[in-house]
């Protein structure tokens, strides 16, 4: 954070604002109208919209996976970066044909929309956001599926107000740290690919654990272990190895890769 902004949150923080450097965290909806007000007026000018999904996640990982896991990062990210707040998270994604139902969509629970009302939802909660005054606005998914649309929608939005101060960074490194470079975090601590898996497995899981471990079951770990595909019940690999202290290698190093991506493009944008 420069060092003009430091003050003026002091300032904020003693008149009863709770912001980034707070124990009540960066969270836009935890927030009043004045309350956030004030916050970019003291240079918290940076936002963040976390992209989670509801979709299902095996008999052992609730629903919310995505949305509980994205939020904690988010903050994480806010705290580091230390001028940014997180808006609330985009919990309804495209995930799978709904009739006939293909991909996670074959399974209780999962709630999916079409692509073209989700990239306009995230320009609309990006638009509303630099309304306010705004410069940077963060996009950042949890989930594969829409990577590319969350592109779309930042080049879109820069291309339309390229006379505006404001600006959308899509974090493509948000999701990707979470894919190759923590497999190999994991596979240095002794973990197969098998077990790894590419859903609900022992990477993902032990994300959620060092995240949000109440969205985790862990009485029906060991029955869902499954091979290289899809398996009955949703998943591929294994969770039974999922720990804590493995989810928090990835959980580190999407932090502070994200960070630094941010910090880069925002420098890049100004």
């Amino acid at each position: 954070m420069g060092a003009t902004v430091w003050p003026a949150l002091i300032v904020l923080a003693a008149l009863g604002w709770v912001g980034p450097a707070m124990a009540g965290g960066p969270h836009l909806e935890e927030m009043t109208w004045p309350e956030v007000r004030d916050a970019l007026r003291a240079g918290a000018t940076t936002v963040i919209i976390p992209v989670g999904g509801t979709e299902q996640n095996g008999p052992h990982m609730t629903l919310g996976k995505h949305n509980a896991r994205v939020k904690v990062l988010a903050e994480h990210i806010a705290n580091e970066l230390g001028n940014a707040l997180v808006a609330p998270v985009i919990t309804y994604v495209p995930d799978g044909r709904i009739s006939p139902p293909t991909e996670h969509m074959r399974f209780a629970g999962t709630i999916s929309i079409p692509d073209d009302a989700f990239m306009a939802m995230i320009d609309g909660a990006a638009r509303s956001l630099a309304q306010h005054g705004f410069t940077d606005v963060v996009l950042i998914g949890d989930h594969g599926g829409y990577q590319d649309l969350l592109a779309e929608v930042a080049q879109k939005f820069n291309h339309r107000a390229a006379a505006s101060p404001a600006r959308v960074h899509f974090i493509s490194v948000y999701y990707k740290t979470g894919r190759d470079p923590y497999r190999q975090l994991l596979r240095n601590n002794g973990l197969t690919d098998a077990q790894i898996g590419n859903h609900a497995g022992a990477g993902d899981t032990s994300e959620e654990l060092a995240t949000a471990p109440n969205m985790v079951r862990p009485s029906q770990l060991t029955i869902t272990a499954g091979a290289a595909g899809w398996n009955a019940l949703g998943v591929t690999g294994d969770p039974g190895p999922s720990t804590a202290a493995l989810g928090k290698l990835g959980v580190d190093l999407i932090v502070s890769r994200s960070v630094q991506e941010i910090r880069k493009a925002v420098d890049r944008a100004h």
